[in-house]
């Protein structure tokens, strides 16, 4: 019998689980604080587009995301900002389900664009969003070391 995926919005009780996740998919990125940043997407309202992906009530994956409503040329649009799944998971759909459930949000809501960012050499992440529709768009990243 396969277990029933159940996608729902973030809360802070989620960060532990998030950070766990994302210290499996690499210790890179174990680091980063999302306490932090789930309690800045509660606090400015944006909870709702954010989600986490359950099995038998436990956490397995995430998608963060944010609304954007101007800057450089941009219209009302998102970003998703940062997606995992557990490794033990991977494979099973569970970003997809996350993906579309953001695509559905983000619709309702009268956007029509979502941006993301990708290095250019993490192919699997890279066809994952081709897998979605996803395709490069009109802007350039650009950075500046500090």
């Amino acid at each position: 019998m396969e277990d029933t995926v159940n996608i729902r919005g973030i809360t802070l009780n989620d960060a532990e689980a998030i950070q766990t996740i994302r210290k499996a998919i690499s210790e890179d990125d174990a680091g980063v604080d999302f306490i932090k940043v789930i309690e800045q997407q509660i606090s400015e309202g944006t909870d709702k587009s954010s989600l986490v992906a359950e099995i038998n009530g436990n956490v397995v994956g995430y998608m963060i995301s944010t609304s954007l409503y101007a800057g450089f040329g941009i219209k009302k649009s998102a970003w998703i900002m940062a997606i995992g799944v557990h490794p033990d998971f991977m494979g099973q759909g569970i970003g997809l389900k996350l993906a579309e459930k953001i695509c559905d949000i983000y619709r309702d809501k009268g956007v029509k664009n979502i941006y993301s960012s990708v290095l250019w050499d993490s192919t699997d992440v890279l066809s994952f969003f081709k897998k979605l529709g996803f395709e490069r768009s009109e802007f350039i990243n650009l950075k500046k070391k500090l």
